[in-house]
């Protein structure tokens, strides 16, 4: 079946009818880890490069928090074949897209290194036309107690405010002739137990969600010919390491070795060893080979974006590939994909040389969540159809919805939960932009930030991707609607108590909500009615109700009377234009973010898709005369001016910006971009360009599928992509025509808006 199932793909490629990935090749050697190539699968991610006749790769999981929320490496695996002939002559690496993992080619051995997408156990697997040997080594920066240094806090939840003495705790190494065991466990007192002191809620510690206190992560190496000879120190990319050493015992034309990782809250060690041994008891090498594979397989057949090799449009196409499959990459994570790196940070040095800190190290945190980033990785997975992919979002904030709403409770006497930007994976403030010199009269529930005060709708942009998901693919997203709800109520409570506290009336005279003090994104603050406030509240409701009421559930009374009381979208007038106003009013101006723009996306009121023509010109005339606007106008970071370009349907301002959002990188592997404003690789550099590709090509408004809204008619392009209702548009342009247009369900046809000619 297997044979006949790769035939017939053959078959379908070969006719235009199966998309396949172009694999990515390399023919010389790196230099060193900052010339490193993806690799992953489940929740595993590996950077990959041969560097001096050696194979090396970082070992990354999802969720494997230290004490202080630093997202820990599991080590590096470091390989050398023994027989220098073998090193000579032709060399390739290439990424193997379409079946998810990495191959080598020395002269005579072919090494094949790829990560179990259902379970995590990595496969390194060595074939040679004639027997051989090699030497293989674990080797571990964290051998021993480790002080935080200056400005390596940025690593961890402290950042810039690191207490006296703190050390990252030594992992455990036990090695034995087939292998070495490792773990990284986490002290009795954690920076979560800081924060709750910090932050005035000792007297509901105990109600707290903590997910890093007793928390052990780590893995087996091993292999079924390996024997260890000992232990050795040494140094890379400034960073002193520790090397458990194996060699092969018997010459041999096949060789494997396995990582099998594991981890888990529980304060018995021995419970940690179970779960591992249990692990590495379900490996069955051949069978988890096939459907790893076929999974792969079907993940490139859910959606793609392709264009002619050597244009423009052939760069945007294979960046998006390389950095879709990056996401794929941590499909089923216990937690999301960050946007400063993902899992594949690589050392730093490679990326700031004045940063050289050990391969743990990126800046913004590992466990801390800035919101306003974070969104731009996530909101392309519904249009490429990746919506298994997406509760790992989703899931994070769910487990910190009860702290949340325990900050409201506490702080202020109402419901509804309170999700600031920069919140850690526990839902309370980072530690470090909550204030470490606050006043003592100032209001406990907020942040001391000039940045961060009152920035909390964020969150709404998760809780709008939740709903699309069931208006996308009907998915049952019952256990997220009480978040969905319990941010919206935290609005509406908050904003009529703070009202309260000024004078006698909750609302204005309108009966609506004052949504005083808020702030529009970072940027503008101090805000009354922020329109990326604004927008996000009717946005939210509006689609809460109507996914309810597809649901049969014709109880949204409350919500109706909540759309009533949301304030309208701020406007102004400059120059005789009418724009959107970035809120009613403000007192300053912190960043460099434009939230006028954002009823465009990701809220979608005023599109070139809308029926609105009137809404279509003031949001257009923000985009093109608003002097803020143009003054942050760049590609760089999280920047979205490509995708308001896009959906506006300013087509030459949509390439322009999307070709340089997704032109390659500057390091070798051309999806690694950044830093940006966070790190190297900056995923929501490549989310951002991501959405930006996907709206050039597609949009909706209702039941309305609007094909190439902004692309330019001389570039081809062939796309599969997702609309809601179950819906996928594959469309093959070329020479300035629509040569194929296959719509499922067919009946959906009928709802295709082509292009203007």
């Amino acid at each position: 079946m297997l044979r006949f199932t790769t035939f017939l793909a053959t078959v379908l490629v070969s006719l235009g009818l199966w998309a396949q990935p172009d694999d990515y090749t390399w023919t010389t050697p790196s230099r060193n880890s900052s010339e490193s190539m993806p690799c992953g699968g489940g929740d595993i991610g590996m950077n990959v490069w041969v560097e001096n006749g050696e194979l090396l790769f970082y070992l990354s999981r999802s969720g494997t928090f230290d004490e202080h929320n630093t997202l820990l490496k599991q080590g590096r695996v470091r390989v050398r074949l023994d027989d220098p002939s073998l090193l000579d002559g032709d060399f390739r690496q290439t990424l193997k897209l379409n079946d998810g993992y990495v191959e080598v080619l020395l002269r005579g051995v072919t090494v094949q290194l790829w990560a179990d997408v259902h379970r995590p156990v990595v496969h390194l697997e060595l074939s040679g036309k004639r027997p051989f040997t090699y030497t293989l080594a674990y080797e571990n920066w964290r051998y021993a107690d480790r002080p935080l240094r200056k400005g390596e806090g940025q690593q961890c939840s402290y950042k810039w405010a690191i207490p006296k003495k703190a050390v990252t705790t030594h992992d455990v190494m036990e090695p034995a002739d087939d292998g070495v065991l490792f773990y990284h466990r986490n002290p009795g007192r954690t920076v979560f137990d800081e924060v709750v002191a910090q932050q005035g809620l000792e007297g509901v510690k105990s109600r707290l969600m903590n997910p890093i206190g007793n928390l052990v992560s780590g893995g087996k190496l091993w292999g079924t010919n390996l024997t260890f000879v000992g232990t050795a120190d040494a140094t890379y990319a400034g960073t002193d390491f520790r090397a458990w050493q194996f060699r092969a015992r018997q010459a041999a034309r096949r060789h494997e070795v396995l990582i099998a990782l594991h981890t888990r809250q529980t304060p018995d060690l021995e419970a940690w060893r179970d779960g591992l041994r249990q692990t590495v008891a379900s490996v069955r090498t051949e069978s988890d080979r096939r459907e790893t594979r076929a999974w792969w397989n079907a993940f490139w057949q859910r959606s793609f974006i392709d264009a002619p090799a050597g244009t423009k449009a052939g760069t945007l196409a294979r960046n998006y590939t390389l950095f879709r499959y990056m996401l794929g990459c941590n499909a089923y994570g216990a937690y999301p994909t960050k946007f400063n790196g993902g899992l594949f940070t690589f050392d730093p040095c490679g990326v700031d040389s004045t940063q050289a800190f050990t391969p743990d190290y990126r800046k913004w945190g590992g466990g801390t969540m800035t919101a306003q980033n974070q969104r731009l990785v996530y909101w392309g997975m519904l249009k490429s159809g990746d919506f298994d992919l997406m509760p790992s979002q989703f899931d994070t904030y769910l487990r910190m919805l009860g702290n949340a709403e325990l900050r409201s409770l506490v702080y202020w006497g109402h419901a509804g939960g309170c999700f600031c930007e920069q919140i850690e994976n526990f839902g309370l403030p980072n530690p470090a932009e909550y204030g470490t010199k606050r006043p003592s009269w100032f209001d406990p529930g907020l942040e001391y930030n000039a940045w961060l005060e009152y920035e909390w709708d964020t969150v709404l942009e998760f809780c709008q991707m939740i709903l699309e998901t069931y208006r996308y693919r009907q998915a049952d997203i019952s256990r997220y609607l009480p978040l969905v709800e319990s941010a919206l109520t935290f609005f509406d409570e908050h904003y009529r108590y703070l009202a309260s506290r000024r004078g006698r009336n909750a609302l204005d005279a309108d009966g609506k909500l004052v949504l005083f003090p808020g702030s529009g994104c970072e940027t503008y603050k101090m805000a009354n009615n922020a329109a990326s406030t604004v927008a996000a509240l009717q946005t939210v409701t509006r689609t809460l109700i109507e996914v309810k009421e597809a649901q049969g559930d014709t109880a949204t009374s409350a919500w109706r009377s909540l759309l009533v009381r949301i304030p309208e979208i701020p406007r102004r007038v400059v120059d005789g234009r009418e724009m959107i106003a970035p809120a009613k009013t403000w007192e300053r101006i912190n960043n460099v973010e434009t939230p006028q723009l954002y009823p465009v996306f990701p809220w979608r009121i005023h599109t070139v898709a809308s029926a609105d023509a009137e809404g279509l010109e003031v949001a257009r005339n923000t985009y093109l005369h608003d002097a803020d606007a143009l003054k942050f106008r760049t590609s760089k970071g999280w920047k979205q001016d490509n995708i308001w370009a896009a959906c506006l349907g300013l087509t030459d301002e949509a390439v322009k910006w999307t070709d340089e959002k997704l032109a390659d990188g500057p390091h070798r592997f051309p999806a690694f971009w950044g830093p940006g404003y966070d790190w190297t690789p900056d995923h929501n550099w490549g989310g951002s360009g991501m959405i930006g590709l996907q709206e050039m090509l597609l949009q909706t408004e209702g039941d309305r599928i609007y094909i190439l809204p902004a692309w330019p008619r001389d570039r081809d392009v062939h796309f599969k992509l997702h609309a809601p209702g179950n819906t996928t548009v594959e469309v093959l342009y070329e020479d300035g025509q629509v040569k194929r247009l296959e719509v499922l369900p067919r009946e959906r046809k009928a709802d295709v808006v082509m292009p203007a000619e």
